[in-house]
């Protein structure tokens, strides 16, 4: 395996996908309602214990809503975006689901003005503080007079591209927060990371550093996405992506508080498509999906958001 996601992608090959082995050095003790053991191939099988109490007729772990968010980056055009909006406005969506999506800047007020109220719209990122003479940024104010009730922050293009710090995301989210937006609260890991059994870590610290700022849990979702997943077609397995879910809800209901651990949504992103939606949303702690490229296809967005149905199980 060659050395960095991006000398494989530099290349023009598939990066294979990391063994579940490189996710932690140690096992810190988590939830007594889950258990580890290992495969013999050395990656990490999760056993849901049937302790936990149903919520309702549907397997999820937290108490929130599924929650479906689509992120179109610096995707679209006039034309496309006048599409992708037909095709939402006619799709046929599941009630009992939290829908956002995530046009480019330039495209919202076309977006809030065309799509149905079904689907609520969110920023991309938003500055850390009220706006003013900050050149090419976006503020939460402007977000909120264009119709947005959401805003994402920490995806890995805003750290690992643009270069954004732990600290500066939280206060960014903090501000948000106090203004009226929900936050979409992306962490994930690289691949160098994960293959160093540092997932966990640089979980934890990114964690850490929205828990430290943020005034208020109640409007934030949190936002599991590997980097080593988005955009290169492998998709997290949905055992390592539940072993991730179930170790950040344990690490809220430590270090802020069970309630929050909770209510908190948990969602995956990474590769997410209308193929692998279904697997995913069965297990117990993924809450829901950030969905980039399946976004730009209205029907496949659909077919996603429509995977709660997977979670559904007889009471």
């Amino acid at each position: 395996m060659a050395s960095s996601l991006s000398a494989q992608i530099s290349a023009g090959t598939q990066p294979s996908a990391p063994s579940f082995s490189g996710l932690r050095r140690t096992c810190p003790k988590l939830d007594a309602a889950v258990s580890f053991s290992h495969r013999v191939n050395s990656s990490i099988r999760l056993v849901s214990s049937s302790q936990r109490s149903p919520r309702g007729v549907v397997a999820m772990a937290g108490s929130g809503k599924f929650f479906v968010g689509g992120n179109w980056k610096c995707n679209g055009t006039k034309d496309s975006i006048t599409k992708l909006v037909s095709d939402l406005n006619t799709a046929t969506l599941e009630p009992d689901v939290d829908v956002v999506v995530s046009p480019p800047f330039v495209y919202i007020d076309q977006v809030k003005s065309s799509l149905t109220d079904r689907i609520e719209i969110s920023g991309q990122n938003s500055w850390v503080g009220k706006g003013g003479a900050f050149t090419g940024e976006i503020s939460v104010e402007q977000l909120k007079d264009i119709g947005c009730k959401w805003v994402i922050l920490g995806h890995s293009e805003r750290r690992h591209v643009i270069g954004e710090k732990d600290e500066f995301i939280g206060k960014k989210a903090a501000y948000a927060l106090s203004e009226g937006l929900g936050v979409i609260a992306c962490i994930g890991e690289k691949l160098e990371e994960r293959e160093a059994g540092k997932t966990f870590d640089v979980c934890f610290e990114q964690l850490k550093a929205f828990a430290d700022a943020v005034p208020s849990w109640d409007k934030v979702v949190v936002a599991y996405e590997p980097v080593w997943a988005i955009g290169t077609g492998k998709v997290a397995s949905p055992q390592q992506a539940q072993e991730v879910h179930v170790a950040v809800r344990d690490w809220l209901k430590k270090n802020v508080s069970e309630e929050v651990a909770s209510k908190t949504r948990i969602i995956y992103g990474g590769s997410v498509n209308g193929g692998n939606c279904a697997e995913l949303a069965k297990e117990e702690d993924i809450d829901g999906f950030l969905v980039g490229g399946a976004s730009l296809k209205g029907p496949e967005f659909a077919t996603i958001v429509n995977s709660v149905t997977s979670k559904k199980v007889a009471a």
